[in-house]
């Protein structure tokens, strides 16, 4: 449930913003509630993530995550392979547009 794309997004965002809530890191991510809840469970059993209650914050629930040594070593690995499989993703796409232009051409020439 805890794929390389949601696990990249997780750390970016929480690297960047770390009292990002659970409910916005759902709504930025198009995901439900529960699977971000089961997503940085799973990152802070690994130690990638570690979670702690604000001091003086209102909202007793809520919390900041900070990413470990480990989360930002892990982060770096999975960016790497993130930009590989969007770099494959994006050749694959250019090949296929390609491939729709000369199919048009192809029949515009014929008519």
């Amino acid at each position: 449930m805890l794929t390389d794309e949601y696990r990249y997004k997780i750390l970016r965002k929480l690297e960047a913003e770390p009292e990002t809530s659970q409910r916005e890191l759902a709504r930025e991510l198009g995901i439900s509630l529960g699977k971000v809840n089961f997503c940085l469970n799973a990152l802070i059993e690994k130690g990638l993530v570690k979670a702690n209650n604000f001091r003086h914050s209102q909202n007793k629930k809520g919390y900041i995550y900070l990413l470990t040594p480990s989360g930002v070593e892990e982060k770096a690995k999975i960016t790497v392979q993130f930009l590989k499989y969007k770099l494959a993703e994006y050749e694959a796409i250019k090949a296929e547009i390609q491939q729709l232009q000369h199919d048009i051409e192809s029949n515009v020439r014929s008519k």
